[in-house]
């Protein structure tokens, strides 16, 4: 069975959309890392630091809608609806299908 990255992208947004936590942890490897610009730069690694932003991005940024879905460079860029403004995020994985890298901001 091969891997699908805009898939698991889609598998991303709608544990995104739904606001389970555990899903969305359980997409990113052990050494995944997030730089996100939204609101502030911010880097992100490690499982407590991950688990601590997804929840309180789930509380004050639920995501909408899917805006747009591109394979990119390394990996799968995706723009959605957050607030009522798009926000890109793009992904890097691993050998094994999990989320080892994402850059996420406001879109421009």
């Amino acid at each position: 069975m091969s891997f699908d990255p805009m898939a698991a992208v889609v598998d991303w947004l709608d544990a995104y959309r739904s606001g389970d936590l555990d899903s969305i942890l359980g997409l990113y490897s052990d050494c995944a890392t997030i730089d996100c610009g939204c609101g502030g730069a911010t880097t992100i690694s490690g499982h407590n630091a991950l688990r601590a932003y997804w929840q309180q991005r789930l509380k004050d940024s639920p995501a909408a809608d899917l805006d747009d879905l591109q394979p990119a460079r390394d990996g799968v860029a995706i723009t959605y609806v957050c607030h009522g403004s798009n926000v890109r995020a793009d992904f890097e994985f691993d050998a094994a299908g999990q989320i080892t890298f994402q850059k996420c901001g406001p879109s421009n």
